[in-house]
């Protein structure tokens, strides 16, 4: 069984362009990503999967320069289910872990509980956000190909191209849906990188916690929280 993670990027976003590549200690957004990510043993392959936009050439420039054994793919900006589909056969993905290149607070090991989780029991879809008990940001989907392939051939809604998974999520009575859940709620927490504040929350966080080549965890940044009612406001100042 090959697992493969695939984590979509491009450079266009709205609220905050060309965010994966803001960098953080000199380094890339997505390279960050990408540290977090090798740090998930049960991950046989990573591919970044980014557009055949032009300005989207500038990621696979920075992947390129950051490790070789990087997976790339380019496919459409707007289907980014069809992209995701079209990298999977490249790849020849049995599994698809879907992470998303604005997560710099990704935690390898919460990923890994859900994989794990994942590969202990017959379903086709596993998740930590069905039911959100950790902070947005630390979201990891893994899915079957062929749950992948049947969401490519049955989605019709723009919103179901779009964001890859909600056809699946959203028709329990087709696929076998299973959800990871904390132990303790933290889903107030908004550790994701969507505009300048959440920028300048993680630039923070980063600025205390990261050394070159070790990772931090979800356990340290709580510790930081804890003892930093400012960065505690920083993070939980926003919606859900």
């Amino acid at each position: 069984m090959k697992i493969v993670a695939i984590v979509q990027a491009r450079m266009g976003s709205t609220r905050l362009p060309g965010k994966v590549l803001k960098e953080i200690f000199r380094k890339p957004v997505l390279i960050h990503d990408l540290d977090r990510i090798k740090e998930i043993k049960l991950v046989n392959k990573i591919v970044v999967a980014t557009t055949i936009n032009k300005r989207d050439e500038i990621i696979i420039c920075a992947v390129k320069d950051y490790d070789g054994n990087i997976g790339l793919f380019k496919g459409s900006e707007e289907d980014v289910l069809d992209r995701y589909y079209q990298a999977a056969i490249v790849f020849d993905a049995d599994v698809i872990v879907r992470i998303t290149s604005d997560c710099p607070l990704i935690d390898p090991i919460v990923s890994e509980k859900v994989i794990q989780t994942f590969l202990e029991n017959k379903c086709d879809y596993c998740s930590n956000n069905l039911e959100r008990t950790y902070p947005l940001g630390l979201d990891t989907e893994i899915f079957t190909f062929s749950a992948l392939e049947r969401a490519w051939k049955e989605a019709t809604h723009n919103f179901e191209r779009e964001h890859v998974t909600p056809y699946i999520r959203n028709n329990p009575e087709k696929f076998e849906l299973l959800n990871v859940s904390n132990e303790v709620d933290l889903s107030h927490y908004r550790w994701t990188l969507d505009t300048s504040d959440d920028f300048a929350f993680i630039n923070e966080i980063y600025k205390r916690l990261y050394h070159e080549g070790k990772i931090f965890y979800t356990s340290d940044v709580l510790s930081l929280l804890n003892d930093d009612s400012t960065l505690l406001k920083m993070c939980t100042a926003h919606e859900k």
